[in-house]
């Protein structure tokens, strides 16, 4: 996939669309707790260029935690993305794009918190200190 591709995905009904500029095939993954409890496994997010992104339909939204924000959709229930809400930033759900926009998994989170599976491939794993020192340095003291 080239630079700035534009990818279009849909939740599991429909009724919610997404379009978005995919600036890098980057795939993250979060095995926080939070993430494993909306999911049940982990969130697959991509990255995408934020003032391209944009969901259409019946979004909702639900304040996770003092700082991020998931979406959904509210017909079926889909993951639409997780959010921070500091600066706005949200990454859209893999699941919604077929293949996951062909992005390649560089990154997973809280890996101390996944169950005894692991994820194959050489790409970054970060346990809990390391994310929270990388995202929150400010909670990070606490764990």
């Amino acid at each position: 996939m080239s630079a700035l591709s534009p990818i279009e995905g849909r939740c599991m009904c429909g009724d919610v669309t997404v379009q978005a500029t995919m600036v890098d095939p980057i795939m993250r993954a979060c095995r926080c707790d939070m993430c494993r409890q909306h999911t049940s496994s982990m969130f697959l997010s991509l990255t995408v260029d934020e003032g391209s992104l944009v969901f259409d339909g019946p979004v909702k939204t639900y304040r996770s935690s003092e700082w991020a924000e998931r979406g959904f959709c509210e017909t079926c229930g889909s993951t639409l993305f997780y959010g921070t809400i500091g600066d706005g930033v949200r990454r859209p759900a893999a699941g919604l794009f077929k293949d996951a926009a062909g992005a390649m998994l560089t990154g997973e989170y809280f890996t101390d918190n996944a169950p005894s599976y692991e994820l194959s491939g050489t790409h970054t794993k970060m346990t809990t200190k390391e994310t929270l020192a990388l995202f929150a340095p400010e909670l990070g003291e606490n764990q």
